[in-house]
C-alpha cells in the first residue's frame, strides 16, 4: 500500500509534462521559478502558471561550465545547464523566468541566462526586520506585477491577488499537515519518500490538483500509521536535515541515512519545512503589498543577515518532530550556508544539546564512500 502511493507521486514526473503541455495548448502562459520568493501569487493572480525549474541534477553541469566558472555552486551551474542545454521541458514551456538576487553566483548567472529566456530578477533586500526592507521589497513585487503584465498581457487585478493568497495559503496548510505526520514516532514516511510528495508536485501545472493530491495523500498515510505502518521503529535515529535546497538528483544525504539505519524526518530547507508556517495573513482590510512583503521577509534564507529566524525554527523542529540530531548540508561555494554553521552548530550543541554534523558536498557520487563513513559514525553515536 505504501509503495503504491509513492508511486501515485513518481508518475507525476510523466504527468506533469502532460498536463503542461495540455494547459500550454489551451493558451495558458507559464513562468519559471527557482526560488521560495519567487512570488507564485503574483503569478497566478496573471491567469498563469507558476512552476518549479530543473536545478538538482548533475547531469547538465558539464555543459554550464563552458560558460561559467567550475569552482561554482552545483545548484547554479545545474540549473543553467538544463537552460544552455535545453533538457529541461519547463524552462522550455515557460514563456519567461522569474529570478531573485539570494546569492552572488545565481545574480551573475541570471545575466547569462537572460541571452536563453527573459528573465526578470528580483533585488533581494537582506535585513529581515528592517521597515526599509519591507519597502524595498514590496516595491519588488509591484515591479514584478508589471513586468507579468506587459510581458503576458494580463492585468493583475486586487481580488484576483487574493485570490491568488489564498490558494498558496491552502497549499502551505495541505503540506505541513503532511509533513506534521513525521511528528509521530516511528515517522510515518522516509526522508526520500517525503522528498518525492514534496519535490514533484511543484512542477504540477494545478495548484488545486496538487492540494487535493497532498491532502488525499496524507489522509492515507494516517490510515496506514493507524494500522501501525510506519517507517523504521522506535530506536530509529530522528534526523532533522537542514541547509541548502535538496531535490531528486541531488538527495545523497537522504538516501545514505537511511541506509546507515536512520531516518530524516523532517528537511528544514527549501524544498521542506522553511514556508509552510508563513501564512501571508487574509486580511481585506490592510494593503495587499504590505501583506506579501511582511511575510516574504520573514521566509529564514541564509542571504538575510542576521538569520535569526532560521535559528528559531531549528529549535523548534527538533522539539516538535523530537529530533536526534541534526545534519547541516551546504553544496560547495554557498558561502552564506558555509559561514552560516558556525551559528547553527552553536545553536544544536550549545542550545538544543543535539549531536550535529556538517557536510560540504556537490551533486556528485565522488565522495559517496566518505559520506557513508561519516553518516554511519554519526548515526553511531546518536544509538
Amino acid at each position: 500500500m505504501r509503495s503504491e502511493l509513492i508511486k501515485k507521486f513518481e508518475d507525476l514526473k510523466q504527468e506533469n509534462q502532460v498536463k503542461l503541455q495540455r494547459a500550454l495548448d489551451n493558451g495558458k502562459k507559464v513562468v519559471g521559478l527557482y526560488c521560495t520568493y519567487a512570488p507564485q501569487e503574483l503569478v497566478l493572480a496573471a491567469g498563469a502558471i507558476p512552476i518549479g525549474l530543473c536545478g538538482t541534477n548533475e547531469k547538465p553541469i558539464p555543459a554550464a561550465e563552458k560558460d561559467l566558472p567550475r569552482n561554482l555552486c552545483p545548484m547554479v551551474k545545474s540549473s543553467y545547464g538544463f537552460a544552455a542545454t535545453d533538457t529541461c521541458p519547463y524552462f522550455s514551456a515557460a514563456d519567461m523566468i522569474i529570478g531573485e538576487t539570494t546569492c552572488d553566483g545565481k545574480k551573475k548567472m541570471f545575466e547569462i541566462m537572460n541571452e536563453i529566456k527573459y528573465t526578470h530578477v528580483m533585488n533581494m533586500p537582506q535585513t529581515p526586520d528592517a521597515d526599509s526592507s519591507r519597502e524595498l521589497w514590496k516595491d519588488e513585487l509591484k515591479k514584478t506585477k508589471e513586468v507579468l503584465e506587459a510581458k503576458l498581457g494580463v492585468r493583475i487585478t486586487e481580488d484576483s491577488l487574493r485570490e491568488a493568497i489564498r490558494t498558496t495559503n491552502r497549499e502551505k496548510r495541505a503540506r505541513k499537515a503532511l509533513y506534521d505526520l513525521n511528528k509521530i514516532k516511528p515517522a510515518a514516511l522516509s526522508g526520500t519518500e517525503m522528498l518525492k510528495a514534496a519535490w514533484l508536485t511543484t512542477f504540477s501545472p494545478d495548484k488545486n490538483e496538487v492540494i487535493e493530491m497532498i491532502s488525499d495523500f496524507k489522509n492515507s498515510l494516517e490510515e496506514l500509521v493507524s494500522k501501525g505502518e510506519c517507517y523504521g521503529d522506535e530506536n530509529t535515529p530522528r534526523i532533522l536535515l537542514t541547509g541548502t535546497p535538496v531535490g531528486l538528483g541531488s538527495e545523497k544525504v537522504l538516501t545514505l541515512v537511511e541506509e546507515c539505519g536512520g531516518n530524516v524526518v523532517c528537511s528544514e530547507n527549501c524544498t521542506g519545512y522553511k514556508t509552510v508556517d508563513i501564512i501571508i495573513p487574509e486580511d481585506e482590510e490592510r494593503d495587499v503589498w504590505d501583506l506579501l512583503a511582511e511575510s516574504y521577509m520573514q521566509i529564514p534564507c541564509s542571504v538575510m543577515s542576521p538569520n535569526n529566524k532560521r535559528l528559531e525554527l531549528i529549535e523548534k523542529i527538533c522539539n516538535d518532530f523530537q529530533i536526534d540530531g541534526v545534519i547541516d548540508l551546504t553544496w560547495q561555494a554557498c558561502h552564506t550556508y558555509n559561514i552560516e554553521s558556525y551559528q547553527v552548530e552553536k545553536k544544536v550543541k550549545e542550545d538544543l544539546n543535539l549531536p550535529y554534523l556538517h557536510i560540504e558536498t556537490d551533486y556528485s557520487n565522488s565522495d559517496l564512500q566518505n559520506l557513508k563513513i561519516r553518516i554511519a559514525a554519526f548515526l553511531e553515536m546518536i544509538k
